[in-house]
């Protein structure tokens, strides 16, 4: 019999207005026509393909969740569909947007001035100007508000000081969005400020010796003594909900992003063991094979209509952190899982670049680690569920 693919088998589909398959189909046409012939090249030579911002641009997917300044508005659902095609194609694709829309322009649009707003995203949903968003410190990840990172009022500006680690554009990016403690009175409160590329006393130096995303451009930020003029501060959130709450939006998109990843896996995987022939058949005939192939195929239906589920009542009236923990928690955790059977179902070819099985389980690893690592969302979850916290 002919085999049944995993949109088939979910029925996914009938789920989806018009405009959700219709933004889908987009985007996944571009991935397999535009990125998937070269993507093993650029994984392996450690090169985002930039040439592809302008037609990343003019699909409307960066920022696409937000609305008014040149950004499309679609729904959750819509763009979570999106992330997930473009994480078919690579993880450091799916990050690039995810970084540039879900944290330096969410946190500007929720957080920023209409100045702010009017200057900085209808130029970062063209693709004219990239951001990143500045965080994760070399001693601060999992627990930022132990951040080292200071600012300080000075005259009609305040001077940044600290280096944030890990920090997905920063080494392109012509703007930032840097969380910092700034001292007011006995106590200090985080703040948001956009810094901008050329302001004296800020680099943002490469990471390098990458062996996950290396499509993805990956560095630090380094303000010293930073300079930034005082109408940049964000004043919409004080504390560290501020970044918490772009955090949450990004968590969103890649429990989404994640299973994209696990479909590549899993559908090069079914083609490999229907053509890979040992003791005279397919490996695809061998029980323990169709085992793989029926829990990984249960997982990745299970993922998408998690996703699905959520999505909708993020539309209709929005979800908890919590619920996107659980979210993300499972999904990447399940997408990693896929990865790593299917580089085993693909044998010693498993490793190629030829193949993207490889590719994706590198890149997970990054993935099942940063937005919150798979521990801290357990211990979230632990907390939800039985009213105590172990942090």
């Amino acid at each position: 019999m002919e085999p049944v693919s995993i949109d088939a088998l979910s029925a996914l589909d009938a789920h989806l207005t018009e405009d959700e398959r219709m933004i889908r189909d987009t985007v996944r046409r571009f991935i397999r026509e535009r990125y998937l012939p070269r993507a093993g090249e650029l994984y392996e030579k450690e090169e985002f393909p930039k040439d592809l911002i302008p037609e990343i641009a003019d699909m409307g997917l960066l920022g696409a969740s937000l609305k008014g300044y040149g950004c499309a508005g679609m729904n959750a659902v819509q763009y979570g569909l999106l992330l997930q095609e473009l994480e078919y194609g690579d993880s450091g694709l799916r990050s690039f947007v995810s970084v540039q829309g879900s944290l330096a322009m969410y946190a500007i649009h929720a957080y920023g001035s209409e100045e702010q707003k009017k200057k900085y995203l209808p130029e970062m949903a063209a693709g004219k100007m990239i951001g990143c968003f500045g965080l994760t410190e070399p001693d601060s990840g999992s627990d930022p508000a132990s951040m080292k990172t200071r600012a300080r009022k000075d005259g009609d500006d305040y001077v940044l000081s600290g280096t944030k680690m890990w920090i997905t554009n920063s080494p392109v990016a012509d703007v930032a969005v840097v969380w910092a403690k700034l001292e007011e009175g006995d106590a200090s409160t985080i703040h948001g400020f956009i810094v901008e590329r050329g302001m004296k006393g800020f680099e943002t130096p490469l990471i390098h010796g990458k062996m996950s995303l290396r499509s993805s451009v990956t560095g630090e930020i380094v303000l010293d003594e930073c300079r930034v003029p005082a109408k940049n501060m964000m004043t919409g959130r004080r504390g560290l909900g501020g970044p918490l709450g772009c955090l949450t939006q990004a968590r969103f998109g890649i429990a989404w992003g994640a299973m994209g990843a696990a479909k590549s896996c899993f559908e090069c995987a079914v083609d490999y063991a229907r053509e890979r022939v040992q003791f005279d058949v397919p490996i695809a005939k061998k029980q323990l094979i169709q085992e793989h192939f029926a829990e990984m195929g249960t997982e990745i239906i299970k993922g998408d209509l998690l996703t699905l589920h959520y999505g909708r009542m993020k539309d209709s009236g929005g979800i908890t952190p919590q619920q996107v923990s659980l979210c993300k928690r499972n999904n990447v955790g399940k997408a990693l899982e896929i990865a790593r059977t299917c580089r085993g179902i693909l044998g010693g070819n498993g490793i190629l670049l030829e193949y993207p099985v490889i590719r994706h389980m590198l890149n997970l690893e990054s993935v099942y680690t940063y937005e919150g690592t798979h521990e801290v969302h357990t211990l979230i979850l632990g907390q939800t569920f039985t009213g105590h916290s172990a942090f």
